[in-house]
């Protein structure tokens, strides 16, 4: 399966494992039950914006919620949301539930909760529906470069 994820992983020479789901998923949960991993090992990437049009990807561990006040603090926007469907597609390139913090259509400012950094492995969405990505997360944290801050509900 090629998709945007994987073409950026193989050309920065990264190992990786794709974990096939036999479905579509449509919540953490059952992508984890899909890839048989614990949840709070899965990496969800929430595209926010400002009034003003400024995008942030925003990363938490599965389980968690992504708190925008923190997020819009760290930024100094006065309000900040979470990107409707077609934003997330036109920004990222990706549609929502297969956004990865890698493998994007044009660079953004990203940004991890540190609880992200208690596990070895991690995994990612794969750009694809029908699979997910698990990697080092010292790799990814190479890859992607983010910022580290408390921005859990």
């Amino acid at each position: 399966m090629q998709t945007p994820v994987t073409f950026y992983l193989e050309q920065e020479g990264v190992e990786y494992r794709l974990l096939p789901h036999t479905k579509p998923a449509k919540t953490v949960d059952e992508a984890a039950q899909e890839r048989g991993v614990n949840p709070e090992q899965m990496v969800k990437s929430i595209l926010l914006r400002d009034m003003g049009g400024f995008h942030v990807l925003a990363c938490v561990p599965g389980p968690a919620q992504v708190d925008p006040k923190k997020v819009r603090t760290m930024f100094g926007c006065r309000r900040m949301t979470c990107a409707d469907a077609s934003d997330v597609e036109k920004v990222t390139g990706l549609v929502i539930g297969t956004v990865a913090p890698i493998g994007l259509k044009r660079p953004l400012p990203v940004i991890f909760d540190h609880s992200i950094k208690k596990h070895h492995k991690i995994n990612i969405s794969s750009g694809d529906r029908m699979a997910g990505i698990e990697l080092e997360t010292e790799d990814l944290l190479i890859l992607c470069d983010p910022m580290f801050a408390d921005i859990c509900r």
